[in-house]
């Protein structure tokens, strides 16, 4: 099953802090199934940041704002806001992989317990039918000791 992923730009605008942070939680261990790409580098696992205690979609703080200058400050917004929406679409696919590998896990319980039953019911048919119990009945006529 493939975890949703986001870079450390997305991470961080998912999670309302800086990239600064993202990356020093990482290199801290405290994201461990951070893995990095070629093409887009450090990618962070949605489950680690949760793991992590971070919260998606949490409110940037004004340090945030500031990073951007006057001009760029809307594009830095819409871009923050992009970012969290993928975060949380990436957060409802990986919730959504978890619970249909979890029904899956659980069908094939109850296949297998299904099939137990199947076979009690069948050995309950034998034991109860006329000739089985001829043949115990024979045999609890046997003296012991002897065969």
């Amino acid at each position: 099953m493939t975890r949703p992923m986001l870079t450390q730009r997305e991470a961080a605008a998912a999670c309302g802090v800086s990239r600064t942070t993202i990356r020093r939680r990482r290199e801290a261990g405290d994201l461990p199934g951070a893995v990095q790409d070629e093409a887009r580098g450090w990618l962070i696992p949605v489950g680690d940041l949760l793991a992590a205690g971070l919260r998606l979609n949490a409110p940037a703080g004004p340090a945030a704002d500031s990073v951007a200058g006057s001009g760029g400050h809307q594009e830095h917004e819409q871009g923050d806001a992009v970012a969290a929406l993928r975060a949380e679409l990436a957060a409802e696919r990986y919730g959504r992989q978890l619970a249909e590998a979890n029904a899956e896990h659980l069908r094939a319980q109850l296949a297998a317990r299904m099939e137990i039953v199947e076979h009690l019911q069948q050995a309950l048919a034998v034991a109860c039918s006329p000739g089985f119990t001829a043949v115990l009945g024979q045999g609890s006529r046997t003296p012991a000791g002897s065969a």
